[in-house]
């Protein structure tokens, strides 16, 4: 069985895993006005991504005997005008995101549940992987400045972006 506070930390991640998966679906209808269509694909693997994240959470949880806790999830609000702008909000929700799941981890070696810790490993790494993705794609922003054809190109290359499952823990 799982220790209490751990399976509360667990349930508000779980929570901002599916709140991340949301918010990414406002930027993918974001992009799919301004016609960017592979911004609008790079969104949609990361909607993929989160729901498999969050997933991956339920799934653990209750292998683990806990009770998932399905709450409300807040109403994404995107911040920014720009691409440059809305991935700027992206890095700082991918941080955010970061220091939470850093929170469960720290709550696991607390309670000293090896297992949680190991599992946990994997969404550690993952973050470092997301932050450094978001980051490419800005420093290309910022690079491209005002150029609308470079802005092109660049949703070009975004459209080649896939979805693998991840396989997690």
């Amino acid at each position: 069985m799982i220790n209490e506070k751990l399976e509360e930390a667990f349930n508000d991640q779980i929570n901002k895993e599916l709140y991340s998966e949301y918010l990414y679906y406002a930027m993918k209808v974001y992009f799919q006005e301004l016609n960017l269509q592979g911004f609008v694909n790079w969104f949609d693997v990361q909607v993929q991504e989160e729901r498999a994240h969050a997933v991956g959470m339920i799934d653990y949880l209750n292998s683990r005997g806990g009770k998932v806790d399905l709450r409300a999830i807040e109403k994404p609000v995107i911040e920014g005008k720009t691409p440059l702008e809305v991935f700027e909000h992206v890095l700082r929700h991918e941080e955010f995101v970061t220091l939470r799941i850093n929170y469960v981890a720290d709550v696991a070696e607390e309670v000293r549940d090896r297992a949680a810790i190991n599992f946990l490993d994997w969404y550690i790494k993952e973050q470092v992987e997301e932050e450094a993705n978001v980051g490419g794609v800005l420093a290309t922003l910022r690079l491209i400045g005002e150029d609308k054809k470079a802005l092109l190109m660049l949703d070009k290359d975004l459209a080649a972006r896939t979805f693998t499952a991840p396989v997690i823990g």
